[in-house]
């Protein structure tokens, strides 16, 4: 039960990563989100410090972090909100769906499980050979019929 519910919640959130994947390929301005929604909304960042209660010196300085990816979520919403935006947050695999990212940690266990036996048996003068079967058949050792295909 534990397998198939794994399996069921991985599929959910790959469906729900669907829209996030073409953003992912999306580059960030140069100096930044921010600053570059600030600057095509036509706002200053002094109005922007009005709109935030804060000053302008703190509006450059989190435009900065942002820029060098060292702001925080917390920080990056409240930008938002004073943008009249949504912050939108995902982290999405990069080998395009989380079912893809566990089959390749799965065949890379595999392999180095079975070059670490060949390794051990040609010390032995026992070298089996057939890396590619030994994978495959370790694979269904270790995981057996783990997914629906």
């Amino acid at each position: 039960m534990k397998r198939a519910f794994k399996y069921l919640r991985t599929r959910q959130l790959d469906r729900e990563l669907g829209p996030y994947r073409a953003a992912a390929g999306a580059s960030r301005p140069a100096k930044g989100w921010l600053r570059a929604i600030r600057q095509a909304a036509g706002m200053s960042s002094r109005a922007l410090a009005e709109r935030m209660g804060s000053s302008r010196q703190l509006i450059a300085q989190q435009e900065k972090a942002e820029a060098e990816e060292r702001i925080t979520l917390a920080s990056l919403r409240r930008m938002a909100d004073a943008l009249d935006c949504d912050l939108v947050y995902a982290v999405v695999p990069r080998a395009g769906s989380l079912q893809s990212s566990a089959r390749k940690r799965e065949q890379a266990q595999a392999r180095a499980n079975v070059l670490r036996a060949e390794r051990t048996m040609a010390l032995e003068d026992q070298a089996a050979g057939g890396i590619a079967q030994a994978v495959a058949a370790e694979l269904q050792r270790t995981h057996g019929k783990r997914r629906p295909q």
